[in-house]
């Protein structure tokens, strides 16, 4: 997990806006998210939780978890999910389950780049932010 630790900048995103229709996201807060440029912060506590802050100007959602065990989630388009957060392979993965549907969420450091995938529910989606530390 250290790898992730710090804040990273979106610097870039590709089909976003096809995710969010396919999860259901309504076409006004649609195009707020995509004028969105968050900043992401990775931080742990001592007791071994970590946090996972989306930070923009019209919203701050965190999210506070433990590897490997379940958790209620609200998403930052306010949806109600359960949700698993796995190390696999150096990936942080991100397993959301809500209302009978899923997508998972990969996040990866490569070039000193996190990269986010988003799958299945559409064509891949993928987001990259740097780290400005």
């Amino acid at each position: 997990m250290d790898r992730f630790m710090g804040t990273w900048k979106l610097t870039a995103s590709d089909n976003f806006d096809e995710y969010m229709k396919a999860v259901g996201i309504g076409f006004a807060s649609r195009q707020i998210a995509n004028m969105a440029k968050p900043s992401l912060l990775f931080s742990m506590d001592d007791q071994g939780v970590i946090s996972m802050k989306s930070m923009t100007t019209f919203k701050t959602v965190e999210i506070k978890f433990k590897l490997d065990e379940e958790f209620d989630e609200i998403t930052a388009d306010d949806r109600q999910a359960k949700t698993v957060m796995r190390l696999v392979d150096g990936k942080l993965v991100q397993t959301q389950s809500w209302e009978g549907k899923s997508t998972t969420l990969e996040r990866e450091i490569q070039d000193g780049k996190l990269i986010a995938t988003w799958r299945p529910l559409v064509p891949t989606i993928t987001t990259t932010v740097n780290n400005p530390m």
